[in-house]
């Protein structure tokens, strides 16, 4: 394989984006993941609207009712600079 060049960045998401989403690509309504999660739906629109942290706990169980690891939640813009396995 030649050289790859990395992706770019392209846009800016939030924790409560990336939680918006997930679940809108899983076609769950704020109900729905509510009665999956027993997170009040009130809770997971603050959550998605930036006026609740989402926290490990919550980002744990969000995690696994949307089938991500909880870090894709809770770091939505983290990069990961590539090191040499050497």
């Amino acid at each position: 394989m030649k050289e790859f060049r990395p992706a770019k960045k392209r846009v800016e998401v939030s924790v409560g984006e990336s939680v918006r989403i997930l679940r809108e690509l899983q076609e769950l309504s704020q109900r729905q993941l509510s009665e999956l999660t027993a997170i009040p739906q009130a809770t997971i629109s603050a959550i998605e609207n930036g006026r609740v942290n989402l926290g490990v706990e919550r980002a744990k169980v969000l995690g696994r009712a949307l089938h991500c690891h909880p870090a894709v939640l809770v770091f939505p813009g983290w990069e990961v600079e590539l090191e040499s396995a050497a």
